[in-house]
Order: structure tokens, then sequence, then C-alpha cells
């Protein structure tokens, strides 16, 4: 098709601005805000694949079911991530929708719940890293690792918490689905949460596992093999820096993959926000992608006209 076509990674945190505005309904107005920036690419003319994070909602609905274990069966990570694809993807789905008929354009959508292949032995399995759910005591921690085969970790002596692994993405099982939308000019929701976690049976069935998969990497496969035009991770500051957080940190405008190795070898991406992202945008242009741009999601307009936003290319 001649629009080109945009992958934007919104991240799970952008649902949820502060501690005081964690509800539902909030959530809902932060998607609102995101959606606002998506319609104007929209209008620009790019046809748009939505992605998003998780993170938060999960902790919440696995909280809820720890809440209610004596009354009520616990929620399977998987399906958490099942049930938060559906309801993230109706807040943007919904918001999105409204405010394209504000401006007077038509457009349909569809959230795909979507679920990742992963290796079932893949070497996270075997040293689960992934803090998920809520803080315990050690003593309920053990009792939760020895009754539900968790395994878990002190947290930085804020607690304890189950930790699970997060294997890197090899296949989204609908993606041939999305591309048939997309050819039919619809905008897609999908990969939500990094996608559901699935394992090849050795008889071909497919079947959930407990696990998280890092939305950016998933969304980074996803552009990859629809060849996206653009990768857009939206994140928590306007652009990539270097040195952050100290006096001679130092925003970076445009920079060439190779640059982005030498900064992440350099150390300067913290392994628990930034340098996943860098990670995925290398990804997707050495595989065979042509622009990543990271920034925060109201930046989006400024970003794609190259006004604002991290660039990195080839």
């Amino acid at each position: 098709m001649s629009k080109p076509l945009v992958v934007i990674a919104v991240g799970g945190n952008s649902l949820i601005t502060d501690s005081t505005h964690m509800s539902v309904l909030d959530q809902y107005q932060a998607a609102g805000q995101t959606s606002h920036h998506i319609a104007s690419l929209l209008e620009a003319g790019y046809r748009v694949v939505v992605t998003h994070g998780n993170g938060p909602q999960v902790g919440f609905i696995l909280m809820r079911s720890e809440l209610a274990k004596n009354v009520l069966h616990q929620v399977p990570l998987e399906s958490c991530v099942a049930d938060t694809q559906g309801a993230i993807g109706y807040q943007i789905e919904q918001t999105l929708a409204n405010e394209l008929r504000r401006r007077g354009m038509q457009a349909s959508l569809a959230t795909v719940v979507t679920q990742v292949v992963v290796d079932k032995d893949d070497p996270a399995f075997s040293n689960p890293t992934k803090p998920i759910g809520p803080f315990y005591s050690e003593e309920e921690a053990r009792k939760h690792a020895q009754d539900d085969g968790w395994a878990v970790k002190e947290d930085a002596g804020r607690g304890w918490r189950r930790v699970v692994a997060s294997p890197h993405p090899l296949e989204i099982i609908e993606q041939d689905s999305i591309r048939i939308l997309l050819e039919n000019d619809v905008v897609v929701i999908a990969v939500g949460g990094g996608g559901i976690p699935v394992i090849r049976k050795d008889n071909g069935d497919l079947e959930g596992c407990a696990a998280v998969i890092d939305k950016d990497a998933a969304s980074c496969l996803l552009a990859k093999n629809l060849k996206a035009d653009t990768f857009i991770i939206s994140t928590a500051v306007d652009k990539v820096m270097l040195n952050f957080g100290k006096p001679d940190q130092k925003a970076l405008d445009r920079i060439t993959v190779a640059e982005a190795k030498q900064y992440m070898e350099e150390g300067h991406f913290a392994a628990g926000s930034m340098k996943p992202k860098v990670e995925a945008a290398i990804e997707f242009i050495e595989g065979g992608g042509k622009h990543v741009i990271i920034t925060q999601p109201h930046l989006l307009e400024e970003a794609i006209a190259g006004k604002n936003g991290t660039h990195i290319e080839p």
C-alpha cells in the first residue's frame, strides 16, 4: 500500500500518570490523551499499528487474584496478559475512534488478542528475573514457592516478589490476520504487553506459559515482519540521554546504529529502562528497518516531523 506504515509502541506506564491516578477511569483518560496524538498521524496519512505495555495492569490483576484466593481460583499469568490486551485495547480503540469522529474522519479499528511464540528452552526460563505482582513477606513468598512452584526473590529491600522468565519473542501467531486488516485500511491494536507467551509442544499444539515478553522486543518483531517504515517507541522522556540524571546529561537528536551500540557498550542505558528500547531499535534497523523514533506520546506529531525525539537510523 502507498501510505507509509508506522508501528507505535505505547508504554504501559503511559496509562498511569502518577500514584494518585491509577483507576480504570484515569487510565481511560490517559489513553485518550495518547489517542489524540495517534489520530494526528492518521490524519497526516499514515497507516498505524499500536502496541502497548501492560506491566502495572497485570500487577493489579495479580493483586486482585491474591486477595480473592480464598474464594476464587487464581488467574494464570498468560490469562492476565490476555485480559489486559482486551481491556487496554478497548480503551485505545474507543478513545481513538472518538477522537477521529470529532475530527470528521472515518476509520475502522480492531484490537487483536495476540499470541507470541517463545522457545520452551529459552535460557530465561532457567533464570527468571522479571518481578511481577505484589510484594510479600519472606514467609509468604516462600509458601507460594512451595505450594505454587513460583520463583521468588527479594526486591531491593522492599519485600519479596514473584519473578518470571522474560524469553525472546520468536513468532507472532496472528501476524497474517494483522496484515490482512492493514491491507483493508484498518487501524490495528496488537501485541499488547509483548503478546500472550506461548510455546509450541512437540505435536505442534500451542500452550500458554508463565512468562512476560518484553513489549519493545515483540513490537520490534512485528514492525520488522510487517516491513514498517517507522518504528516509534513511546516512553517517559523526550529524547534518549547520555549520562542520564547527571549534571552533564546530553540529549541525542539523531544517531546511527553504530553510535547506539557504542553508547550501550559504554553503559549509558539502564537495563530496566532505556536499554531494551535501544536494543529493539537496533534490531529493527538491522532487520531491514530504516527509521526508529524514541520520544514521549505527546510529542508524536513533532517527532514524526523530525522536530523532536531521538531518531535512530542505519
